[in-house]
């Protein structure tokens, strides 16, 4: 017996007091609802209403029953919109990937508009390499990352794809910093920064491709993993790298300068499993998508004044500066 529904129906007919009226708040005819109603009688036992007269009224055990019916119906609506918020993503737990290099406040926004937009879910996020969040998402042990494109993954989904310019990080005292722009071509000769091949092994290849396309072959790629170790081999003269703007604002004594044509954009997306896939793991990608656009740098202009001489007015001109 599906005690429920018959419970449902009882409740309708104790609140209206008419078979009538209550078979047309609930859309059914009123024979099956009288059924419904003697098999719950019939089920439990006792009567639940009095039809010896005109009116229809709640028999003593009606009564105390209509207490506990509509608790039960609370608690059943409880449980179906618990159970619908699981399936739509807006509760429970999600395992999310993102890259080691995320700026603080990406992060800080990111978690912002997850919180905002799905108060109830508990987003555990984890500090992944792309090369890293695939493996994870393979091994069912992430449900959704960040990764940077070219992705060969055909059992993943991917969310909208958003494109950052990359420039070239060169060191302040570098002759290359005094120009407006580079070329490739223009960075023969100098060893190339790239983290190391399996951290994102489409990305890694994509970078060396365009560099070999227009110009650039390294000298030698060096690996760095961590952005801290990135800047300290640019600043030590151990290469350039290609990275967005923001990154050069965290070592005053690097520069970033536009590459002619904009050959180079890190491409960021959200991915997960096509095959039962984590019910938020779309508006993850969504929100991540959003997020990563609002807070994405616009390339700043080089100055003629900073083409000269940058940053005169914080460091003070060297002597073997003085051809500037």
């Amino acid at each position: 017996m599906d005690l429920l529904r018959h419970l449902r129906h009882f409740a309708v007919v104790a609140q209206e007091l008419h078979f009538g009226r209550a078979a047309e708040v609930l859309g059914i005819a009123q024979p099956p609802l009288s059924q419904s109603v003697q098999r719950l009688e019939r089920e439990l036992g006792v009567e639940l209403f009095d039809r010896s007269r005109r009116r229809v009224r709640l028999t003593p055990a009606g009564a105390l029953l209509l207490d506990q019916a509509r608790g039960l119906l609370a608690a059943e609506q409880r449980m179906r919109t618990l159970a619908r918020l699981v399936r739509e993503g807006a509760l429970g737990v999600l395992r999310a990937g993102v890259p080691p290099e995320t700026p603080a406040v990406v992060l800080q926004a990111l978690l912002r508009a997850l919180t905002e937009q799905l108060p109830g879910l508990d987003v555990d996020l984890q500090e992944l390499t792309t090369g890293e969040q695939l493996r994870a998402l393979a091994d069912a042990r992430l449900d959704v990352g960040l990764v940077h494109h070219p992705v060969e993954a055909p059992d993943l989904r991917f969310g909208p794809v958003v494109r950052t310019r990359l420039g070239v990080l060169l060191p302040r005292a570098s002759p290359l910093a005094r120009r407006a722009e580079l070329a490739p071509a223009d960075l023969a000769g100098h060893d190339l920064v790239l983290p190391p091949r399996p951290t994102a092994p489409g990305w890694h290849d994509h970078v060396l491709d365009v560099c070999g396309r227009h110009g650039f072959t390294p000298a030698r790629v060096r690996h760095a993993r961590d952005t801290e170790f990135l800047l300290g081999l640019v600043l030590a003269g151990q290469g350039v790298a290609f990275e967005p703007e923001s990154t050069a604002r965290r070592e005053a004594r690097v520069v970033w300068r536009p590459l002619t044509g904009h050959p180079l954009h890190r491409s960021t997306s959200a991915a997960w499993p096509a095959q039962s896939p984590h019910p938020a793991a779309e508006r993850f990608a969504a929100i991540a998508a959003a997020t990563l656009e609002e807070r994405a740098p616009q390339p700043m202009s080089v100055p003629q004044a900073d083409q000269d001489r940058p940053w005169s007015v914080v460091y003070a001109p060297h002597p073997a500066d003085a051809g500037w």
